[in-house]
């Protein structure tokens, strides 16, 4: 069955190439032309993936981004803007979104995003290890379910990623480019502030004090480790 993907764009020309490379990649493509319809849509129907540009009649793309990941914390959202300044891609981070692609971009580049991120967001294979522990801390990367301290947390697709990569190599010293090669699947292009404010999410989630970490530890001028507890 094809993967469903939500394309939530209100430039009629940009979306129909795209809905038609896309479709040609396989992909079952569905439009929006508005950031309300996007939500509705997004939060309602089983997606796999939503494609989401930030400047949209009726309400934003960031304003989209947060309501969707609420409603939808694992739905992987890879957001579309024609702003280039690192605090708009910080922004759209910090709301939710698994990565973020500037206009004008290469086709070939949205098609190698797209696959990279259901490639991440499909379920486990029956060999690998899905639930660990550290701390008060409880993960089942099979069910996608987080707890702490027994309560339930949710994390985005992305974080769930992040996570099981550090738990995969707890004790190594990884790099912010380890990190974004391994998790992200991006070229040396992009920028290591991705690891960043993704890390601080998993921190403010996971950690009692995200400013004393126990489990993520920074190593300044380096990466990070993952301590465990």
């Amino acid at each position: 069955m094809s993967k469903r993907i939500l394309l939530v764009e209100d430039e009629v020309g940009l979306a129909l190439t795209l809905e038609d490379r896309l479709t040609a990649e396989g992909y079952a493509v569905e439009v929006a032309r508005d950031g309300e319809a996007g939500l509705q849509r997004g939060a309602a129907e089983p997606f796999d993936l939503v494609l989401l540009d930030v400047m949209l009649p009726k309400k934003s793309g960031f304003d989209v981004c947060r309501e969707l990941r609420a409603a939808r914390p694992r739905l992987p959202v890879l957001m579309l803007t024609a702003r280039g300044q690192i605090e708009d891609k910080v922004v759209g981070l910090k709301l939710g979104a698994d990565d973020y692609l500037v206009k004008p971009f290469h086709m070939s580049e949205l098609v190698a995003r797209v696959e990279a991120l259901l490639r991440r967001s499909a379920p486990l294979g029956s060999g690998a290890a899905t639930v660990f522990a550290f701390g008060d801390v409880s993960v089942d990367f099979r069910k996608a379910e987080v707890t702490v301290d027994g309560k339930p947390v949710e994390l985005s697709a992305r974080e769930l990623q992040l996570l099981r990569y550090f738990l995969e190599h707890k004790g190594a010293t990884l790099t912010r480019q380890e990190l974004l090669d391994a998790v992200w699947g991006w070229n040396v292009t992009s920028s290591t502030r991705t690891v960043d404010v993704h890390v601080a999410g998993l921190r403010k989630k996971l950690e009692r004090d995200p400013r004393e970490p126990r489990y993520i530890l920074t190593l300044h001028g380096i990466g990070y480790k993952f301590a465990g507890g």
